[in-house]
């Protein structure tokens, strides 16, 4: 998503008709660029001041049949003038741009809410495949919403006729057509996005300008149209934040950001070997436009010969980072068990999808615990962080960052596809406010008789970072296992026992050097704690914060320190009579806090490759307070009207 810079205003306006926050589901074809009409809208949200979240939804389809029910591309934007954390339990405005587009998702709007739809594309054809008998805009089938019908496509023609193209060049600037409605209907100004189309378009005049007028005939028909009912201009006020530089950002770019910003601040270049795989392949795509900060990238040809690359850059010297998704972070399995035997510095970012196998490549999940934790052969620890947000995963790559070179370790970020594609506004840090963690390399031999010990440790258990090739210090590191101190290859049982526990006690004592959880929201002491980690922060302090307008004693406490736990967690869950876990998985963070401090978390769980609705984890609270016995846990049912659902 294409992401700009903005100053943030503080202050308020008035507006007479300004809903506190609105949510808007654009929705289309795959080849309709709803992605890029929504983000888009999403550039144009955050000049005008809102706080927004975002969430693009495609089929994992690279292009499914033009029409059909699962080729629909939908991107959900929910902005307002306070505080947004969620892109929105259900939409009141859907634009749909087909039949197929109206199906998917016109059971999400609410009741009341206003459907704009293109009847252009509602012909016999379009609506056969759709699976409708009839069309919903004449049989009465959408009688509880606003609809406003009309032919965007017939208008789209009409509005860039004068530039000569050809009937499908011309279709394709219907989205722009739409979008300049939608900047109307919510006062929106065209002139950055005219900008922007005239610098993409840059090669090809013509192009822009027939964008540019399909944007502007869009705008001038919300205002001349005269269109009673349901399509009116609405002014969202700015929501009141602190002064700075402002800008979208997406979770990839976030990572890719941090990542950047961790290895400068250890004072170290940074090798990122990667392999393409949805959702984690934007990375890639954002690291590669930073060569001027040191970054070297390397597309390989899969996934272990990427993550090796990355171990023989930390080896020599940089900062060796890998990314993938669930499927690719199996394949590297092997290789971080070779980083954690050489006690490299390295991070691995999983972008979490929905699985197993191919599974949901385009859909969200958080089913990716148990492997981070725990899944790879031998007693092979290490640290794993999760990001809550898009703008969070730069605090969780910096912090990545900076366990691997602190604690010589292999690190795990976990993000997932909700977060990777998602965008929010993000408040630019100044780098001043970061403590630099710089390196410090062995450059002189630190065993008797001059030799170097590659294994000997500090007293956090530590061992020294060696380059190779630093005069005097020949040194041998590999994945068998190492005699204590020397390096040398050691079989003998007391040896592998000792290496074991001292690697295990590294990565221990990384959870007395993180900062001590906090709750999110609420006391520290009460009926009900939900528990939560990841991209499931947004919908859960939502809920709590409704729970707790009804009185309820509830708190929110998220964690980011998923392995090793915060070291006051445990103590901080005895504080509540219930624990609460929600996760769209099948409870895999309930049972990693069950087994550590043995409280007795209730599980949540949702794998419909659905994020949580607020309503639902709403409910989820409300069954903790109502007295029933045996009423408060379970599994979320799935929500065929939440994201696009298409039939079979």
């Amino acid at each position: 998503m294409a992401t700009i810079i903005a100053e943030r205003d503080t202050a308020k306006t008035d507006g007479t008709d300004s809903p506190e926050a609105v949510v808007v589901r654009f929705a289309g074809d795959s080849g309709d660029g709803m992605q890029l009409t929504g983000g888009q809208f999403t550039l144009s949200t955050a000049l005008a001041g809102n706080d927004l979240a975002t969430f693009p939804d495609f089929p994992a389809e690279i292009r499914a049949p033009q029409g059909t029910l699962f080729g629909v591309s939908a991107f959900q934007i929910n902005f307002g003038s306070s505080e947004i954390t969620t892109a929105g339990d259900a939409p009141d405005v859907l634009v749909a741009m087909n039949p197929a587009a109206l199906k998917t998702n016109v059971q999400a709007l609410k009741p009341g809410g206003l459907v704009i739809a293109d009847t252009g594309e509602f012909t016999k054809r379009n609506l056969d495949k759709a699976k409708y008998e009839t069309s919903p805009i004449d049989d009465g089938s959408l009688a509880k919403w606003d609809v406003l019908a009309f032919d965007i496509s017939a208008l789209t023609l009409e509005s860039v006729k004068e530039f000569g193209l050809g009937n499908k060049e011309a279709l394709r600037c219907k989205n722009m057509w739409t979008l300049g409605l939608a900047l109307w209907m919510f006062d929106r100004d065209r002139a950055p996005l005219i900008d922007w189309l005239r610098t993409k378009f840059a090669k090809n005049p013509v192009l822009a300008d027939a964008n540019i007028a399909a944007l502007n005939a869009g705008h001038a028909y919300g205002e001349t149209a005269e269109i009673s009912g349901p399509l009116r201009k609405l002014h969202v006020d700015p929501v009141a934040a602190e002064a700075g530089v402002y800008r979208t950002i997406t979770g990839a770019e976030a990572v890719s950001l941090g990542l950047v910003a961790g290895a400068q601040l250890a004072g170290l270049p940074m090798f990122f070997g990667g392999y393409p795989i949805t959702p984690a392949s934007a990375i890639l795509h954002h690291l590669v436009k930073m060569k001027e900060f040191g970054v070297t990238t390397f597309q390989a040809e899969d996934e272990i010969a990427a993550i090796c690359a990355a171990i023989g850059a930390s080896y020599a010297g940089s900062l060796g980072v890998t990314s993938s998704s669930g499927p690719g972070i199996a394949l590297k399995g092997e290789a971080m068990g070779l980083a954690v035997m050489t006690e490299l510095p390295l991070v691995i970012v999983n972008s979490q999808r929905g699985g197993p196998s191919t599974g949901l490549p385009t859909k969200t999940e958080q089913s990716d615990l148990y492997q981070a934790v725990y899944g790879r052969n031998g007693d092979a620890s290490l640290p794993v962080v999760a990001a809550r947000s898009p703008s969070d995963a730069f605090e969780c790559a910096i912090e990545a960052c900076r366990i691997a070179t602190q604690f010589m370790t292999p690190v795990m970020l976990l993000t997932d596809g909700y977060i990777a594609n998602a965008a929010e506004p993000w408040k630019v840090p100044d780098p001043a406010n970061y403590a630099p963690f710089p390196v410090e390399f062995l450059e002189e031999a630190n065993g008797p008789d001059g030799k170097p010990l590659p294994y000997k440790r500090d007293e956090n258990g530590v061992r020294p970072w060696i380059k190779p090739g630093t005069a005097g210090l020949m040194h041998r590191i590999g994945g068998i296992e190492k005699g204590i101190d020397t390096g040398n290859i050691d079989y003998a049982p007391d040896v592998h026992q000792t290496q074991t526990d001292a690697r295990k006690d590294k990565v221990d004592r990384v959870a007395k050097a993180v900062p001590a959880q906090e709750v999110s929201l609420g006391d520290e002491t009460g009926k009900l704690a939900v528990v939560g980690w990841g991209s499931t922060y947004g919908p859960i302090n939502q809920a709590v914060r409704r729970a707790r307008r009804k009185g309820m004693a509830v708190s929110h406490i998220h964690v980011r320190h998923v392995w090793p736990l915060p070291a006051n967690l445990g103590e901080l869950l005895t504080g509540f009579d219930k624990v609460l876990v929600p996760e769209m998985n099948t409870g895999q963070f309930k049972t990693v806090l069950r087994d550590q401090f043995l409280v007795d978390a209730v599980p949540l769980n949702k794998t419909s490759g659905q994020p949580f609705a607020i309503a639902e984890l709403e409910h989820a609270i409300g069954t903790f307070f109502d007295g029933i016995p045996g009423h408060d846990e379970g599994e979320v049912p799935v929500n065929d009207t939440q994201l696009p659902s298409p039939e079979a």
